[in-house]
């Protein structure tokens, strides 16, 4: 099942995200084969209103929001929040 990440270019955490994914994707080649779609909130302001969400980056598998950063968020939270995206979309595969 694809993800869908809402973003914004200059946002750390969204770098920290896009980190994270890196390292998980070497660690397992399985993560690769989940189709990630990112929307740049700035860019694209009507595809990123059609998500429910206030804090990016945000994670969504269809419509449903799999996990949304928070301010207080740090790096290990955020990739165990994708490394638990990349497990729900594999599984969802099944």
């Amino acid at each position: 099942m694809p993800l869908t990440i809402l973003y914004l270019s200059h946002c750390p955490y969204c770098l920290s995200l896009k980190r994270a994914i890196t390292e998980l994707t070497e660690q397992n080649p399985a993560y690769r084969a989940v189709p990630v779609t990112w929307i740049e909130e700035a860019l694209q302001p009507t595809l990123a209103d059609k998500y429910d969400y206030w804090y990016v980056p945000s994670i969504f598998m269809g419509d449903e929001k799999l996990f949304e950063s928070q301010p207080s968020d740090n790096y290990t939270t955020l990739k165990a929040a994708m490394e638990q995206a990349f497990l729900t979309a594999l599984a969802a595969k099944v």
